[in-house]
């Protein structure tokens, strides 16, 4: 288990949160409102900062609900937020539905996991090993069995 400590920026923000046990990640709140009109983005603060643990990352990711409803989801997504980041948490959610759509404060806008990171070494090769994929990239492997 890791522990992250979180620091409210004002008295709107919510607390990460599971909304069942067993959910994999944290629902992250609004503490504003806005509106987002089709095919804009935009960045909605939480209110919160957090410190996460040495060798950790926070994950953010959308939140399924707002995108198969809605077209909302995170842009870049997953977005990372490193270790030593110690800003407000903001969440730069993309309306890709027809309508426009408000978020309202104390609204869950997104989740996010923690995860641990390794350090990586890179090593040039003049020839990597042969694999039963090879070189086949995008829809290499079909759409159906």
């Amino acid at each position: 288990m890791f522990t992250v400590k979180f620091k409210k920026l004002t008295n709107e923000a919510r607390d990460p949160q599971k909304n069942n046990s067993g959910d994999a990640a944290y629902d992250l709140f609004s503490v504003d409102d806005y509106e987002i009109e089709p095919g804009k983005r935009c960045l909605v603060r939480t209110g919160i900062c957090i410190e996460l643990p040495v060798d950790t990352e926070a994950q953010i990711r959308p939140r399924s609900g707002l995108a198969i409803n809605h077209g909302i989801t995170v842009l870049n997504t997953p977005g990372t937020i490193d270790e030593p980041y110690r800003g407000e948490i903001g969440i730069i959610l993309i309306n890709h539905g027809e309508n426009t759509f408000i978020v309202t404060k104390h609204m869950r806008i997104a989740q996010f996991l923690v995860k641990p990171i390794y350090e990586t070494c890179f090593i040039e090769v003049d020839e990597l090993s042969e694999s039963s994929r090879g070189s086949k990239g995008f829809g290499s492997s079909g759409y159906k069995l």
